[in-house]
């Protein structure tokens, strides 16, 4: 070794890009100090018996000698400056996926933005409801958690939050702002993020399975921009699936599951990575939190991770062998045991209301009748819904003979379609991935027929009414979720070979990469989906409440008491006093009744049924009232009523109070 190799350079294995530190200087060493360091004769026979007689013990160093001999090591390589560090994170892969999936939202949901706080996407009815009970279980949690689940609507019913899918899992953004148009703007922010957040977790359980960044863009994009979806721009609790992607890849990874090994040939082989508690342990919170959003899409996927952890377990039995048997670390059966009770319990706990408005109102129940009412024919599965740029038009007359179109639209893309079918012959997925994943994807959209599938749905959906659950579910097209998943997988697969192989063909002419031609023709799959997947959804300007409801003596009930309760759900966020009015997936029997018995309003039968219910107040809104009993409400004779009536620019108020 020369004085000079003590300066040399070194990084940190596997880090590349690492920083290097600058060369140093030899340090000088005096004719004294090479003398002590010098072998004597002496010292090299001892040295060649060690050598020689390994069981001999050695002869101690000379403490000053050993700190000679370290002038000769290579210098410690000092930490990278924060700085540097900092740069690193911002130019990592999940840094630049994340801001990437928040960008491309933003762009394809641009016109949500334009306007965030006096329109809403598609139009007012669901979107209303949503943005509505996001606002309430913000508001309860903050004063009332004991009446979470009552909320102020519905009066005098109890646990209307559980009428449909709760969404609580977006309560703490319930906590930030009050009133109407803090509704507004938290539901659209909401929406622009969950299209991210689809993004996001498809290109991370791509990546996760084993394929690299383009292919996993590609299957990040099917599944964000499966054109079915533009059908439910009003749906925002189907909308909001990435908590499903995410939780997958957490649970992958903490598992150690790939079904490519990382940096392999183009050929697909079965793999598996360190196991990590941590991400299984984050993925299982992270389920936990999607079911929290509602049952709808929640319920299915918590079958499916009860299926992969039981078709895992009889897996790894199979294998089994005596004294041949890898046991998962302690840590991670902890992680998966406390994860699993926290999904468990999340879940239990989120059923009791529902179970509760079962027991009220027993025609809640979904059997055959109610899940042939939404189930799509099997060309459902080729339609688009008329949000699509691409294909609304075209599809027009087809979309015409369905009865529900918004749930039977069901089209996954053509293109997709295209690229899965490749998938099955070229791929860099192993033959029983591929299989797997087209059972995967047959299975799902079979069942997402409903009524109409195999045997009048017998063999198919039916089946799952049996499951616990299921019974409160009528939208059977909504599993087309994991069809459009499986697709995408099989797509992302075939994009992965023909990666391998442009890198193939770059090496054998010599060339470090790919040239600028071939990347770019790598990308022609994601333009396609992108393409066919993007969608005109309209923009609704929400209407404004009436004045009188800020400060009318409750509670209220605004008439006509009909589908647009929804919006008096919403302009009741200002202060959550407790209305009537309500509208959701179920309508309880007192609300019928109501509704029913103020068709005559007002009259003196109509009002002393108020009285006794607990209304103190009825608002007739100016604008609502045309075409209905109370057009003239501001006229009507309410002689030996004893109300008070108070005539506004844009409402009539009846008091009820003596």
């Amino acid at each position: 070794m020369t004085m000079e190799d003590r300066g040399v350079n070194r990084t940190s294995a596997g880090d590349p890009g690492e920083d290097r530190p600058a060369t140093q200087e030899p340090t000088e060493v005096r004719p004294a100090e090479v003398r002590a360091t010098e072998v004597r004769p002496a010292e090299m026979e001892a040295s060649t018996d060690v050598l020689a007689s390994p069981r001999e013990a050695p002869e101690p160093i000379d403490p000053a000698r050993r700190a000679d001999w370290g002038n000769f090591a290579p210098q410690p390589v000092p930490p990278p400056p924060r700085p540097g560090r900092i740069r690193r994170l911002l130019g990592h892969e999940w840094t630049l996926a994340t801001l990437a999936a928040v960008a491309i939202s933003a762009l394809v949901n641009r016109r949500v933005l334009m306007h965030p706080t006096d329109t809403l996407p598609q139009d007012v009815g669901d979107p209303s409801l949503v943005a509505y009970l996001i606002a309430w279980t913000g508001h309860a949690l903050l004063n009332d958690p004991a009446n979470l689940w009552h909320t102020n609507a519905f009066f005098p019913a109890q646990y209307g939050l559980a009428f449909s899918d709760s969404l609580l899992g977006y309560a703490p953004f319930g906590m930030i702002g009050s009133g109407v148009t803090a509704a507004i703007l938290r539901y659209n922010i909401i929406f622009v993020s969950a299209f991210a957040l689809v993004l996001l977790g498809g290109y991370a359980l791509a990546r996760q399975l084993g394929l690299g960044r383009t292919p996993a863009a590609v299957t990040a994009g099917a599944i964000a921009f499966a054109p079915w979806r533009l059908a439910h721009g009003g749906h925002l609790q189907v909308l909001s699936m990435g908590g499903i992607l995410l939780a997958l890849a957490m649970l992958a990874r903490g598992h150690g599951v790939r079904f490519r090994r990382a940096g392999g040939s183009g050929a697909s082989a079965g793999g598996s990575q360190r196991r990590s508690a941590g991400w299984a342990l984050a993925g299982w919170l992270v389920a936990a939190w999607q079911i929290s959003l509602g049952f709808g899409i929640g319920l299915p996927f918590a079958y499916v991770l009860l299926a992969v952890f039981v078709v895992g377990g009889l897996g790894w039995a199979i294998r089994w062998r005596p004294g041949n048997s890898r046991w998962p670390p302690l840590r991670l059966l902890v992680a998966d045991g406390a994860g699993g009770l926290i999904f468990t319990g999340v879940s239990v706990l989120m059923a009791q209301p529902y179970l509760r408005v079962l027991e009220l109102y027993p025609y809640a129940r979904r059997d055959a009748s109610w899940v042939d009412i939404y189930s799509p024919p099997p060309d459902g599965l080729l339609i688009a819904p008329a949000e699509s740029v691409f294909w609304g038009d075209l599809h027009e007359t087809a979309r015409a003979e369905l009865s529900v179109p918004g749930e039977m639209t069901l089209l996954p893309g053509f293109a997709l379609l295209a690229f899965a079918a490749a998938g099955l012959f070229f791929s860099v997925w192993a033959i029983w991935v591929r299989l797997a994943l087209l059972a995967g994807a047959a299975v799902t959209a079979l069942l997402a027929l409903g009524t109409n599938g195999p045997g009048d749905g017998r063999f198919g959906y039916l089946l799952l009414l049996n499951l616990p659950g299921f019974e409160g579910i009528r939208t059977p097209g909504r599993l087309i979720l994991w069809t459009t998943i499986c697709l995408a997988l099989l797509a992302g697969g075939a994009v992965g070979a023909l990666v391998s192989r442009a890198h193939a063909v770059a090496q054998y002419r010599g060339l470090p990469q790919p040239t600028t031609a071939a990347q770019l023709a790598l990308l022609i799959p994601l333009a396609l989906i992108v393409i066919e997947g993007t969608g005109d959804t309209p923009q609704s300007p929400v209407p404004r409440p009436p004045a009188a409801l800020a400060s009318v003596a409750a509670p209220y009930l605004v008439l006509p008491s009909d589908t647009r309760d929804v919006l008096v759900m919403l302009w009741s966020a200002d202060r959550f006093a407790p209305t009537v009015n309500g509208q959701s997936g179920v309508d309880p029997a007192e609300l019928q009744r109501i509704r029913q018995e103020v068709l005559t309003f007002p009259d003196a039968a109509s009002v002393d049924f108020l009285r006794t219910v607990g209304v103190r107040t009825v608002v007739v809104p100016t604008d609502r009232a045309a075409g209905t009993p109370w057009e003239q409400a501001a006229t009507m004779s309410i002689a030996g009523l004893d109300l008070r009536r108070d005539v506004q620019d844009d409402a009539v108020i009846f008091h009820l109070d003596p």
